[in-house]
């Protein structure tokens, strides 16, 4: 995988995210985030880092970065108003884990949710005020797992073009 180059077709100015999250598999215990959003087809944001706080399960591991990314989009589509105009409709963050769009769709308080810091839920404020639409997207096909863990040489290279990053 030489000469890549980051590629973008502006005729599709449509903000998308995906997110992930490799729950607990580090020897320190604290999950790995990952996100990254395309313009176009092309990565313009990306993230890739160890979370704050050590979560109890993968739900709760795929929220988090689900609400940091949600930040990043809240970003993004300001910046998209300002260069070019206001994103028409909600901005879509790919997740991995149905449970955790369940969580941010569900506003009640569950026994096995109730540990989950309040800051968190941020992710539903901008779901119902119609900023982002969390969506599934099976695991096979997630991008951002690239940010979060070693993969194979064939899903490294799946994910690498979900990037936008084709051969030069």
């Amino acid at each position: 995988m030489h000469n890549l180059e980051l590629t973008y077709n502006m005729s599709e100015a449509t903000i998308v995210g995906y997110t992930d999250a490799d729950h607990a598999s580090q020897l320190h215990w604290h999950s790995i985030s990952g996100y990254t959003f395309c313009i176009g087809g092309g990565a313009v944001s990306w993230s890739s880092k160890k979370q704050p706080i050590v979560t109890l399960s993968t739900t709760e591991a795929k929220y988090v970065v689900a609400m940091h990314a949600t930040k990043e989009a809240k970003w993004l589509r300001a910046l998209m108003t300002e260069l070019i105009s206001p994103q028409a409709s909600p901005t879509t963050i790919y997740c991995d884990n149905q449970s955790a769009i369940a969580l941010s769709k569900d506003g009640q308080h569950h026994a096995w949710t109730k540990h989950i810091d309040v800051r968190f839920h941020f992710v539903r404020e901008a779901i119902s005020d119609g900023t982002i639409l969390l969506s599934y997207c099976p695991t096979q096909h997630m991008t951002a797992d690239i940010l979060t863990k070693p993969l194979s040489r064939s899903k490294t290279e799946q994910h690498v073009g979900g990037l936008g990053l084709l051969p030069a």
